[in-house]
Protein backbone atom coordinates (compact mmCIF):
# COMPACT_ATOMS: atom_id res chain seq x y z
CA UNK A 1 0.00 0.00 0.00
CA UNK A 2 1.49 3.37 -0.99
CA UNK A 3 2.27 5.70 1.85
CA UNK A 4 0.84 9.22 1.86
CA UNK A 5 3.14 11.81 0.38
CA UNK A 6 4.00 14.97 2.28
CA UNK A 7 5.52 16.73 -0.72
CA UNK A 8 5.10 16.23 -4.47
CA UNK A 9 7.59 14.08 -6.31
CA UNK A 10 10.38 15.82 -8.19
CA UNK A 11 10.45 16.09 -11.95
CA UNK A 12 13.50 13.83 -12.04
CA UNK A 13 11.75 11.09 -10.05
CA UNK A 14 8.65 11.25 -12.23
CA UNK A 15 10.71 11.28 -15.41
CA UNK A 16 12.76 8.23 -14.34
CA UNK A 17 9.53 6.35 -13.63
CA UNK A 18 8.17 7.42 -17.03
CA UNK A 19 11.33 6.16 -18.75
CA UNK A 20 11.08 2.82 -16.93
CA UNK A 21 7.40 2.54 -17.86
CA UNK A 22 8.13 3.21 -21.53
CA UNK A 23 10.95 0.65 -21.53
CA UNK A 24 8.62 -2.01 -20.12
CA UNK A 25 5.99 -1.22 -22.74
CA UNK A 26 8.55 -1.24 -25.56
CA UNK A 27 9.77 -4.67 -24.48
CA UNK A 28 6.37 -5.97 -25.57
CA UNK A 29 6.32 -9.07 -23.38
CA UNK A 30 3.51 -8.07 -21.01
CA UNK A 31 -0.09 -9.25 -20.98
CA UNK A 32 -2.60 -6.83 -22.47
CA UNK A 33 -4.15 -5.80 -19.14
CA UNK A 34 -0.73 -5.05 -17.65
CA UNK A 35 0.27 -3.11 -20.77
CA UNK A 36 -2.90 -1.04 -20.52
CA UNK A 37 -2.27 -0.27 -16.83
CA UNK A 38 1.32 0.75 -17.63
CA UNK A 39 0.15 2.90 -20.53
CA UNK A 40 -2.33 4.66 -18.26
CA UNK A 41 0.37 5.24 -15.63
CA UNK A 42 2.70 6.53 -18.34
CA UNK A 43 0.08 9.04 -19.48
CA UNK A 44 -0.37 10.23 -15.88
CA UNK A 45 3.39 10.61 -15.46
CA UNK A 46 3.71 12.50 -18.75
CA UNK A 47 0.95 14.88 -17.66
CA UNK A 48 2.63 15.48 -14.29
CA UNK A 49 5.99 16.11 -15.97
CA UNK A 50 4.34 18.52 -18.40
CA UNK A 51 2.67 20.40 -15.57
CA UNK A 52 5.97 20.76 -13.73
CA UNK A 53 7.75 21.94 -16.88
CA UNK A 54 5.00 24.48 -17.57
CA UNK A 55 5.42 25.86 -14.04
CA UNK A 56 9.18 26.15 -14.52
CA UNK A 57 8.72 27.89 -17.87
CA UNK A 58 6.34 30.39 -16.27
CA UNK A 59 8.82 31.01 -13.44
CA UNK A 60 11.63 31.61 -15.94
CA UNK A 61 9.45 34.08 -17.83
CA UNK A 62 8.82 35.92 -14.57
CA UNK A 63 12.55 36.11 -13.86
CA UNK A 64 13.59 37.45 -17.27
CA UNK A 65 13.64 41.26 -17.36
CA UNK A 66 10.75 42.66 -19.39
CA UNK A 67 13.00 44.30 -21.99
CA UNK A 68 14.90 41.11 -22.78
CA UNK A 69 13.55 38.65 -25.28
CA UNK A 70 13.98 34.92 -24.72
CA UNK A 71 13.53 32.85 -27.83
CA UNK A 72 12.27 29.32 -27.50
CA UNK A 73 14.56 26.77 -29.07
CA UNK A 74 13.26 23.63 -30.72
CA UNK A 75 14.49 20.82 -28.46
CA UNK A 76 13.48 18.05 -30.85
CA UNK A 77 16.42 16.28 -32.51
CA UNK A 78 16.69 16.84 -36.22
CA UNK A 79 15.73 13.91 -38.40
CA UNK A 80 18.21 12.78 -41.02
Amino acid sequence: MPKPKDKPESFETLYRELEATVAKLEAGDLPLDESLALFQRGMELAKQCGTLLDAVELRIQELVPHGDQVEAEDMEPEEN
